[in-house]
């Protein structure tokens, strides 16, 4: 768990705005509406219904994401209709910079802290000859968050069948991303994820080969991950917390 003292640098800026208000019962519950703006120009925007991520905004896509699980609401659209979700997170991704080079000449501070990422690198599914499966790249605890991550097979650059996920925050202020690969298990072949970051002195790499034994133990690793870090739940806390003297809001 990380904490944060008066002579580390800011990196993030958070808004919050909490509402507490009663829904379907008299048990008050906590919504927060999120920005997170990063020194690398990245700007985060998201809502939470008690600690869980329930929408978030993806500017490179322009539209909301909902993430609330259809079988809980069937359309959790509707309720955000008249807010206009979109429009004002475009405002608040505006604002960020401005508000950011504020906050940076008022600062005295050393560079900003990062943390290093930490990746395994396993199979989604049982490996069988000849049958389609993917390979899950999982890079975790890291800290600003941007990382790159590529893929090879028998030493050459692999671009189709790639994927990156959005990355999700864990509790302790670090970051977790996924990267998989689509791809056809074969004897002989020998596959590489790569990953770099800020802080790394150099690119991180995981190898993995093909094991046609009945019993693969990929499907255990993939347990094992989920058990560690909860998956995607792990987003569920204060998101996009912020490093350094504003530490507290």
């Amino acid at each position: 768990m990380k904490t944060c003292s008066p002579d580390m640098k800011l990196t993030a800026l958070v808004i919050l705005m909490i509402n507490s208000y009663c829904a379907f019962s008299q048990i008050p519950h906590e919504v927060l509406y999120v920005i997170g703006c990063f020194e690398a120009g990245e700007t985060q925007v998201q809502f939470e219904f008690d600690a869980e991520e329930i929408l978030y905004v993806d500017f490179d896509r322009e539209e909301v994401v909902y993430t609330v699980p259809r079988f809980i609401v069937d359309d959790v659209s509707k309720i955000f209709d008249n807010l206009n979700v979109f429009k004002n997170a475009k405002k608040a991704k505006n604002a960020c910079q401005p508000i950011l080079e504020v906050y940076k000449l008022e600062e005295r501070s050393p560079p900003e802290e990062t943390d290093p990422p930490e990746n395994v690198l396993y199979p989604a599914d049982d490996v069988q000859l000849g049958v389609e499966n993917s390979l899950v790249c999982f890079v975790n605890h890291f800290y600003p968050p941007h990382i790159k991550v590529t893929w090879t097979r028998n030493g050459q650059q692999v671009l189709e069948g790639v994927s990156l996920s959005r990355y999700y925050p864990n509790n302790d202020q670090t970051f977790h991303q996924f990267s998989t690969l689509t791809f056809t298990p074969r004897e002989g072949d020998i596959y590489s994820c790569t990953v770099e970051h800020l802080a790394l002195d150099r690119p991180q790499t995981r190898i993995w080969e093909p094991n046609f034994s009945p019993h693969s133990v990929g499907l255990d690793v993939y347990c094992g991950v989920g058990l560690t870090v909860g998956l995607l739940g792990v987003a569920a806390g204060t998101f996009l917390m912020v490093k350094g003297y504003y530490g507290q809001f």
